[in-house]
């Protein structure tokens, strides 16, 4: 939602909205940047909203008894979906949109840095922001305002919304059993494919060769600067599709190598000790991450986990224990925070300690808070190699990785060259 706030205020309209952080006087860094361009924000009790507007945009995750969709329909303003949206904001252009259950966001904003390398000034609409691209901390990062004929377009299957959007090329990342089982989401990928009229990159059907660090296409070698073989996977998806729509190869090559990264993609904050912020939240992103680290980085990794929302961790529940169990070493710790709870009607019948608990042997520290969950870090600090706070939606969780990184830069010793498999009474 703020990088559509972004988009719309680039196109030159006035924009205002309504947060239920904000009321609760968190101030995301998003939502500041936002104010800082004039955006208005308003209580989340529909006083915002009056005839005067032209819509008022939501997201899925709006309940039908918001105060704002009341008095939107009181005042007789027309109501509209996110991507119904962003799909208008993006008529004119060749749109290039990019889906998948993982990886989506890497490969939008790879895709479109490497089109301005290549000269062709996409216009680019991101699910996170790109590191460089918030001019000085003065604008949304996940939105590139370009001129060219191209546009760039993280697109989300989790509603179903992808199917708005009529793209002339297709990028699908991968697919696995995230928001629906896997045979749904390869239908709802597999209709999304079926609208584009120019290229398809389908990461379902191949398997092309990379490696830690790079890959070759079309007889050139990349070098991806980013960890992973997931990212050098990312990469390339990125690479086919520009070449696709004729951007030159060495243009291509050279783009790459510059590219800074993904906010909150295992991107690492500022001290000596490892310490990173990752949105991993499911299984196949957090068993990347944790592989990655595994290998960059001796010594045990901690993973700090907060479950993004009941539902989720409901349906992965199984899937997620299989992972931790079959991925984390004995050195390895894995911290579990409460799930995280943004208000409305959810079903909370389930908990961090139920995935605590389906982890049997393996165990896991539960921590009732950030703060617990500092003090477990600091026990832990000496077996270390490196620490990742994950998780989807909490917008405190990369402002605790950079607390976090503040404290052990003073308190901490260097990452731990050694493997130790620590035992505590309280992890189970």
């Amino acid at each position: 939602m703020s990088a559509l706030a972004q988009a719309y205020l680039d196109r030159g309209f006035a924009v205002g909205g309504a947060d239920r952080a904000y009321d609760a006087g968190t101030v995301t860094p998003a939502v500041a940047k936002l104010v800082k361009q004039g955006v208005m924000m308003y209580p989340e009790d529909g006083s915002g909203i009056d005839s005067s507007l032209d819509a008022v945009v939501v997201s899925t995750a709006i309940e039908q008894s918001n105060p704002g969709l009341i008095a939107a329909e009181r005042a007789s303003v027309p109501v509209v979906h996110r991507a119904a949206a962003l799909s208008s904001l993006l008529e004119g252009r060749r749109l290039l949109a990019v889906a998948g259950t993982c990886g989506k966001s890497t490969v939008t904003a790879i895709l479109g840095h490497l089109l301005e390398g290549a000269g062709f000034d996409p216009l680019v609409v991101n699910g996170a922001e790109v590191v460089g691209w918030d001019c000085g901390d003065t604008r949304v990062g996940s939105v590139r305002s370009g001129a060219g004929e191209y546009a760039v377009a993280e697109v989300d299957e989790s509603d179903r919304s992808l199917g708005v959007f009529n793209p002339y090329g297709a990028i699908i990342t991968n697919a696995s059993a995230d928001h629906y089982s896997l045979e749904e989401m390869n239908e709802v990928f597999d209709s999304f494919a079926a609208k584009a009229t120019g290229p398809i990159v389908d990461g379902r059907k191949m398997r092309p060769a990379v490696h830690e660090g790079g890959f070759e296409f079309g007889g050139v070698g990349f070098k991806v600067p980013l960890p992973g073989v997931h990212n050098a996977l990312n990469a390339r998806h990125a690479v086919e599709m520009a070449s696709r729509v004729g951007a030159d190869l060495g243009a291509l090559k050279e783009a790459l190598l510059s590219f800074r990264g993904v906010s909150r993609r295992l991107e690492r904050m500022p001290g000596v000790f490892p310490v990173y912020d990752d949105y991993a939240h499911n299984p196949e992103k957090l068993h990347a991450m944790l592989v990655t680290l595994q290998g960059a980085h001796p010594g045990g990794v901690a993973v700090v986990w907060r479950p993004h929302g009941y539902a989720p961790l409901r349906k992965m529940m199984d899937a997620l224990a299989s992972m931790f169990r079959e991925t984390m070493r004995q050195n390895d710790i894995l911290i579990l925070l409460p799930v995280y709870d943004a208000g409305g009607t959810a079903c909370r019948d389930v908990d961090s300690g139920m995935l605590r608990d389906a982890l049997g042997p393996r165990g896991a520290y539960l921590a009732g808070d950030f703060a617990q969950a500092k003090e477990i870090i600091l026990s832990n600090s000496a077996s270390l190699g490196s620490i990742c706070v994950c998780g989807a939606r909490d917008p405190y969780l990369p402002v605790f990785a950079r607390e976090l990184s503040a404290v052990l830069a003073e308190s901490a010793p260097l990452p731990a060259e050694s493997q130790v498999g620590a035992q505590n009474p309280n992890r189970r």
